[in-house]
């Protein structure tokens, strides 16, 4: 299979990428390289993620954007189909920047949308987010002390009322993939991803923000004085799932990805403390209105159509997370 790759070149779009040329697909990647203004994060992070597959025959780089009909087109000739990764990513971030993250989010998966109906490609897996159930109903309920999640974010409850503007693109593009769907007969299927972390993760996502904090000695932000909780999802686990979805076209289908055992913030501080070996200097603060209290995937039915089976406990991943942040952050700058 040939397999166009959005965003290929970013944290999970590299790891999708070594998953399917690893199993003998072909992958054209399109990335523009945090061409966006302003980028995400250092487009060198970007370089360094596909440096391994360059050399590859099955792999092809496409250096585009996703908003440009002419890269976009370019990347879906001979493609049997696609994974749309390519996002402007982060849910804070996104409240200053609304009309960039519309833009990219929306108008770019339209342009994706339109060239894979141009190209007759019928297969698209497109990653959503956790972030479009909004406050959900999941609700921490105590035990005498410790607290656990007393319900699960499904994916028939209603995803009306998004808290940023980057989940409420992330919907858009849900409901954009059932219109071609409905007119083209396209195969969509919509993962919604819930806190995804691991090797080559971003740096501007929590797991990468604490670690660099603790180990320079600087102070992190803990909301709620950590009595949050995040279903925190192994990347090896979660590009198991969007490989099984796109070996499985469904027609039209939104489906969680997670891990399906919410953490509460200050225990996954802790258990990074304890792996680097020093205390973080919290700084409490309340939590800004873009957060729900609590995200926790419901993942039966990804368990029932893909086979989904995350085996990756959140200690063991931030183990491996702390190993590759050790060899690739802390030595490329010793």
């Amino acid at each position: 299979m040939k397999v166009l790759v959005t965003g290929g070149a970013g944290f999970i779009g590299s790891h999708v990428t070594a998953a399917l040329l690893a199993r003998g697909d072909a992958v054209v990647c399109l990335d523009n390289f945090g061409a966006e203004a302003p980028p995400t994060y250092d487009p060198a992070r970007k370089r360094r993620n596909i440096a391994p597959f360059l050399d590859h025959p099955n792999y092809r780089l496409i250096v585009g954007d996703i908003r440009d009909p002419a890269a976009v087109v370019q990347a879906f000739t001979g493609v049997d189909a696609c994974i749309h990764i390519a996002a402007l990513a982060g849910v804070r971030a996104s409240v200053s920047q609304a009309a960039a993250y519309a833009e990219v989010n929306v108008v770019g998966s339209v342009r994706l949308l339109e060239a894979a109906r141009e190209a007759n490609v019928h297969h698209i897996v497109f990653a959503s987010s956790s972030s479009v159930y909004g406050r959900g109903v999941a609700r921490p309920t105590g035990d005498g002390g410790r607290k656990t999640a007393s319900a699960v974010l499904s994916e028939d409850m209603p995803c009306d009322r998004p808290l940023a503007p980057y989940a409420a693109t992330k919907r858009a593009g849900e409901l954009l993939g059932y219109t071609y769907h409905n007119l083209y007969g396209l195969n969509f299927t919509a993962l919604r991803l819930f806190s995804v972390y691991g090797p080559r993760g971003r740096p501007d996502m929590m797991p990468y923000q604490v670690t660099e904090s603790i180990v320079q000695r600087k102070p992190i932000r803990l909301f709620n004085g950590g009595e949050m909780w995040r279903d925190w999802s192994y990347i090896d686990d979660i590009v198991s799932g969007i490989l099984a979805a796109l070996d499985t076209p469904l027609g039209y289908e939104i489906i969680n990805l997670g891990r399906g055992e919410p953490v509460r913030m200050g225990d996954f501080v802790a258990l990074l403390e304890a792996l680097i070996g020093l205390p973080a200097i919290v700084q409490a603060e309340p939590a800004p209105p873009t957060e729900p209290l609590i995200t926790a995937a419901d993942i039966r039915k990804a368990r029932r159509l893909l086979n989904f089976n995350p085996t990756t406990p959140v200690n063991v991943g931030l183990q491996r997370f702390w190993d590759w942040y050790q060899r690739d952050v802390i030595g490329r700058t010793a």
